[in-house]
């Protein structure tokens, strides 16, 4: 047996074991839908498996349950407040639990992703509690504690099952992971230096750029781990940073390369084209690199070189403590609080938008399909609309979510009658027996979810949702029928509401992350010293990321974007010249470049953008006159450069 097979196996017995540990504790402390328990436990679990694709590291879970309680604690407050709000009018009760679930969505798709999941859960918390309790609201409050209790057992479970079966560490995996950054950092370095082709350049940044992007993810894994990873997250956050910057410089040596060869001496062009293989060369070339550095005057070798070769060295420092976890040293302090990160911020608003009107509106056409019909399961058509469209818009294919879930609930159907009218009425003798025959489907179920197939995370949730597993346990056929038609009518209300509501959303968020990208280009023109210290790398390199997602052929937008990063950088570092008159445009500068992201209509926006580049041939004469330095004025005016030639694809 290989290791990915031990790891499935293992993955698949603690599923199991949570499901099942879920079931029995709520059977034990006579819950009376214990199956909202286990239905936790398997989205608790199962959901990291499916989306890594394998068993998730240690702290997934765990982080994952944390927010599932977080949400249904603030889902239940809301549904109490509501009822408490609107009872005397059902109607209009159940429209403001559609408005909070499509605020709850667009909410949750302009924070961080891995925030969001709670704020899904609010959304749709409050609605099930609602449903649920429409019959007699003066139960509402006693809805909402049973629905947490059943929560709260669940995440239990999941998180004790997480424990006993070895959870995964990632400590490992970023060992490794780092070592390979430094090595592919030399080798994006080499091709820069030697001017390979701009295809194969291309290829080697943006791989640089999604590996460190994937370490600094592990961040966030590790830190759900143990808290004693502290150091190591600290550093690890600052070789996130130090990365991005060799890799912006890596990329500008390439561009001063056409133009001034002369300024990467041969020995360094000998030195960098030797093979780094291991840890080991990487620090003996690096060393021969700062030699070569010291000894050669300023002006014979090109900035972005010498940068590269301090950053590479920073980032050599922050790895050595990333795998010894030791105390952190003075010189290590030292970098660690050089900058300080600055946070993106959301160019997604007019996606959030359209999330949040697509939970809203699938939402009602459920709770009108319910009013109009009075159909006993109507209220589970609700519940399993509001869970698909909270959770799915998140993903960056939602429609793709939502046929999972369809696909799933259709194939829960025969397989959940199986189980309902054979199985389990033969197993009411033994609870072992019914362990047992639900054991081997949740076993069989946490190996295919590791393997991503299409539809086995909604069988699993929706077989544990329509065998109406109670306390005591009765086997009526037709309310059987009613939640197994009731959850797949709801899935497909789901997948028809987003296949109408389409997200025509990416060109105008690949729009306004160029404007952003102009916008940090034009904000490094500063004197201040406070603004120096900003590091817009990891914001910038997050858009990019977005941009990559949103137009995964469109070459020309990344290189573009690449450039603004450069400007960016180039300009953070120039040394403009302190007085007044010049911060003062600086100042009118960074805020007309805000109007030109901020702008809406298309003919505000393009007269904001000529304003710029007004302002920028200004600016351009004022340096002049104040006898501002080549390191100044050359990159000032490739940025004015960029902006003019480029300005049809900033607005348009």
């Amino acid at each position: 047996m290989n290791s990915q097979t031990f790891l499935r196996m293992r993955f698949a017995c603690k599923l199991t074991f949570a499901i099942l540990g879920a079931l029995v504790f709520g059977f034990y402390l006579q819950l009376e839908t214990p199956r909202w328990s286990a239905m936790t436990a398997a989205i608790v679990a199962a959901g990291p498996a499916m989306v890594a694709g394998g068993e998730p590291f240690a702290g997934a879970i765990r982080h994952r349950g944390i927010l599932r309680v977080i949400g249904t604690f603030i889902g239940c407050i809301a549904a109490i407040a509501i009822v408490m709000t609107f009872a005397r009018a059902p109607a209009l009760m159940l429209l403001v639990c559609c408005l909070w679930a499509g605020f709850c969505t667009w909410w949750s798709s302009i924070v961080r992703v891995e925030n969001s999941y709670a704020l899904g859960l609010a959304g749709y918390t409050a609605l099930i509690i609602v449903v649920l309790a429409s019959s007699n609201l003066s139960e509402t409050p006693q809805f909402a504690v049973e629905r947490c209790s059943e929560i709260v057992v669940g995440i239990c479970a999941a998180i004790v099952a997480d424990l006993l079966f070895s959870p995964r560490s990632i400590k490992k995996d970023i060992d490794r992971a780092v070592d390979q950054l430094m090595i592919d950092q030399f080798k994006l370095l080499k091709l820069s230096v030697n001017q390979a082709d701009k295809e194969e350049i291309d290829k080697a940044w943006n791989m640089l750029v999604k590996s460190t992007t994937a370490v600094n993810g592990m961040r966030g894994s590790l830190m759900m781990e143990s808290s004693r990873w502290q150091r190591v997250n600290r550093r690890m956050k600052a070789l996130h940073s130090l990365s991005l910057s060799m890799i912006t410089q890596a990329c500008e040596t390439f561009i001063i390369m056409q133009t001034t060869p002369e300024l990467v001496p041969e020995e360094i062009r000998l030195l960098v084209n030797e093979p780094v293989e291991n840890q080991h060369d990487v620090r003996q070339r690096l060393k021969r690199l700062r030699q070569i550095g010291n000894a050669l005057p300023a002006e014979n070798i090109a900035l972005p070189l010498y940068s590269w070769i301090g950053s590479a060295s920073r980032a050599l420092l922050m790895i050595k403590g990333i795998h010894t976890n030791g105390s952190i040293s003075s010189t290590e302090n030292n970098v660690l609080n050089t900058e300080v990160v600055v946070k993106p911020a959301s160019a997604e608003m007019h996606h959030a938008l359209i999330n949040g009107l697509r939970t809203f509106v699938a939402s009602a056409a459920g709770c009108l399909l319910w009013l109009w019909t009075g159909w006993t399961a109507g209220s589970g058509v609700i519940v399993i609309i509001a869970v698909i469209t909270s959770l799915a818009m998140r993903t960056p294919n939602p429609r793709m979510m939502a046929m999972d879930f369809m696909v799933g609930m259709l194939a829960a159907i025969p397989l959940g009658s199986l189980l309902y009218t054979v199985i389990m009425p033969a197993t009411q003798q033994s609870l072992f027996l019914l362990l047992l025959s639900l054991g081997i489907f949740i076993f069989i179920c946490g190996i295919e979810v590791q393997k991503r197939r299409l539809g086995v995370l909604g069988l699993l949730v929706g077989s544990i949702n329509i065998l109406v597993l109670s306390n005591p346990m009765t086997f009526n056929i037709s309310t059987f029928l009613d939640n197994a038609s009731g959850q797949a009518i709801g899935c497909i209300i789901a997948l028809v509401v987003l296949a109408v509501i389409r997200d025509k959303s990416r060109d105008k968020t690949g729009r306004t992350l160029l404007n952003r990208f102009v916008s940090s280009a034009v904000s490094a023109l500063t004197t201040k010293a406070y603004r120096r210290r900003e590091n817009h790398l990891p914001a910038l390199y997050h858009q990019l990321n977005q941009l990559l997602v949103l137009f995964p052929n469109d070459i020309g937008k990344y290189r573009l974007a690449l450039q603004l990063i450069i400007a960016h950088q180039r300009l953070k570092l120039a040394e403009v010249p302190v007085n007044e008159e010049l911060s003062a445009f600086h100042k009118k500068i960074r805020n007309t470049a805000d109007h030109v992201v901020s702008s809406q209509r298309e003919s505000k926006r393009e007269y904001y953008y000529q304003r710029l580049l007004k302002e920028m041939s200004e600016y351009q004469q004022k340096l002049v006159e104040y006898d501002a330095p080549p390191k100044v004025t050359e990159p000032v005016r490739r940025l004015c450069d960029l902006l003019h030639n480029y300005q049809r694809a900033f607005l348009q």
